[in-house]
């Protein structure tokens, strides 16, 4: 039995080891457009109806960042479920431990700043901006290897916007719907370029 036990946890290593060096195909273009267009829209619907308070340009924001990992997660287990047939819980989990801290960070500094610092919170958008750029870092060497790219457009655009834009002018509806809009789609370029030459 204890043998049996050995050579189970043997294999379960060896997948872990297979699916940390394999190229994660979990994500699909269409989900990255798709929230490139969320991110677009949440602009577009920030510049006809003004957040009355910084709660609510953050409630705006937030949720646009809970529905982007909403539709990205659902595809991403399909899509692994599917391309990844017998590792792909080890896929997942290897792609989900590389992103998670840096998600994490980005929720947790949100909070700390909302309850303890309100008055940095014109900070938020630049520093969103960076926390993601590094998660796509973090995630790159599963990723089709172009994917530094969008993690220097996040790191550049969100060190801009703490170097130029200050008070309520970081608040503006374009100073995160540009730099989100413009990574999602980038995201997805690169995604189905990737696709196109490996089918």
């Amino acid at each position: 039995m204890r043998d049996l036990e050995r050579a189970l946890e043997e294999i379960g290593a060896i997948k872990d080891q297979l699916a940390r060096g394999a190229r994660f195909r979990g994500f699909g273009p269409t989900t990255f457009a798709a929230t490139s267009v969320l991110g677009s829209a949440a602009a577009v619907v920030q510049t006809l109806i003004p957040p009355a308070s910084n709660d609510a340009y953050l409630a705006l924001w937030v949720a646009v960042a809970a529905a982007s990992c909403g539709i990205i997660s659902v595809e991403m287990i399909g899509r692994s479920r599917r391309l990844h047939t017998h590792l792909a819980d080890e896929m997942l989990r290897a792609a989900v431990e590389q992103f998670l801290p840096a998600g994490l960070v980005g929720a947790l500094l949100t909070l700390i700043v909302w309850r303890l610092a309100p008055q940095s919170l014109w900070m938020l958008p630049g520093l969103w901006q960076v926390v993601f750029g590094l998660g796509v870092f973090a995630s790159a060497r599963f990723l089709p290897s172009p994917m530094w790219q969008v993690g220097a457009w996040y790191l550049t655009t969100g060190l801009g916007c703490l170097a130029l834009f200050h008070g309520p002018a970081a608040f503006a509806p374009w100073v995160m719907g540009v730099p989100f809009g413009v990574g999602q789609l980038m995201v997805a370029a690169i995604l189905h370029l990737d696709q196109r030459s490996h089918d």
